[in-house]
């Protein structure tokens, strides 16, 4: 989870009282002022989302907006999934490229119709995002509306997740599949009701007015007492992702990485279309890439990977052991020891192989995993 320093006045979202309210301790996150924590500390939160229910504000996500009669072939030109597979109140989990395949952002597409889609954005990158989709999408005559600061969005994840939320709504929310949205009142507050999320855990993210976050906000926390509901800060929302092997970008994907060699590469559809940065992801698909990231587990106490760490071979020559580095990592607290992912030679990504990364000066031994390190409902 990656904050930044700014002298310009942090924006706030419109449930910043709330978190103030609730003893949040509130940090500079990509110059947005978010609650890291509360009171419980990241550990409960985080297992609260698992056994329970907790809430997440990410209402400084961006929201753009394409409409017009070419809104899907818009689209589709900046993404490299397949926008023709959607129907009316379906979305897709996407990335957009740079003509060399480099990663412009990923993002979640969601159909409202044949001429109108939405794009939720990540917070640090939506001023690039949205001059890249308005330069794009221009020779579509379509309209990209940012309503980033319009709306509030809201994420409610766990097992009690989805009753929580449909006991607040007079439309029969448990109903929605996953990656698919209505429109429909959540507590009196006209919501895009999304069964998605970012912890491994099923729910919904509600994006609404900003200006009816609060009231949602506070019907959510008051409905979901019984169930052991949650505010849930920033730190947990990295080790619930992690956990559950999801990139974040900045992190573990940017504008130097391809699919590919994110593990991403199902989310390149190359009969989709002539989409941004096609040619190049099919040479790098055929020659295969010379990098991959892994997940990876610490034995308990053998210590804590963190972003930037070096992955080495002390068998290799003085000045060539750094053969890769860490993307995120973190202790596990729904899984044992540490685990993490890191970017390493294909020659060395093989699933069980051991690696080394050097922490904080001492070499630890990492062992290469499959797959999510947890997964919803297994054992």
């Amino acid at each position: 989870m990656a904050a930044s320093d700014t002298s310009s006045p942090l924006r706030r979202t419109p449930l910043y009282d709330a978190h103030e309210a609730s003893g949040a301790r509130i940090i500079d996150f990509g110059g947005w002022a978010m609650p890291v924590q509360y009171r419980p500390g990241i550990i409960k939160e985080h297992k609260n989302v698992r056994e329970a229910v907790g809430l997440f504000d990410v209402s400084h996500m961006g929201e753009a907006r394409v409409r017009g009669d070419r809104a899907g072939e818009a689209v589709q030109r900046v993404i490299t999934n397949d926008v023709s597979k959607l129907v009316d109140g379906a979305a897709v989990y996407t990335v957009m490229c740079h003509p060399d395949g480099g990663i412009v952002d990923d993002c979640i597409v969601y159909r409202w119709s044949a001429r109108e889609y939405l794009i939720i954005l990540n917070a640090a990158n939506t001023d690039k995002d949205l001059a890249w989709l308005r330069e794009h999408c221009a020779p579509y005559g379509v309209d990209v509306v940012d309503e980033s600061e319009a709306t509030a969005l809201i994420a409610v994840q766990g097992p009690k997740a989805v009753g929580l939320v449909d006991r607040l709504s007079p439309a029969a929310l448990a109903d929605v599949p996953g990656f698919h949205f209505v429109d429909a009142e959540v507590a009196g507050v006209r919501c895009m009701v999304a069964r998605t999320g970012y912890t491994g855990e099923d729910g919904f993210e509600l994006a609404c007015p900003a200006d009816g976050a609060p009231r949602l906000w506070a019907a959510l926390l008051s409905e979901g007492a019984a169930d052991g509901v949650m505010p849930i800060g920033l730190g947990a929302r990295d080790t619930l992702r992690i956990e559950a092997r999801l990139c974040l970008y900045g992190n573990d994907i940017d504008d130097t990485t391809n699919p590919y060699e994110a593990g991403l590469g199902w989310v390149v559809k190359p009969a989709a279309g002539d989409f941004i940065g096609k040619d190049a992801l099919a040479a790098i698909k055929q020659a295969g890439p010379t990098r991959k990231l892994v997940g990876f587990a610490i034995a308990d106490k053998g210590g804590i990977a963190r972003p930037d760490y070096p992955v080495v071979d002390r068998d290799r020559p003085e000045g060539e052991q750094h053969i890769g580095r860490v993307t995120s990592g973190t202790k596990g607290i729904s899984v044992p020891g540490a685990i993490g992912m890191a970017y390493v030679p294909v020659a060395d990504a093989a699933v069980g192989a051991e690696i080394t990364i050097e922490c904080r000066g001492k070499d630890v031994p990492a062992t290469i995993v499959k797959g999510k390190f947890y997964q919803r409902g297994a054992g």
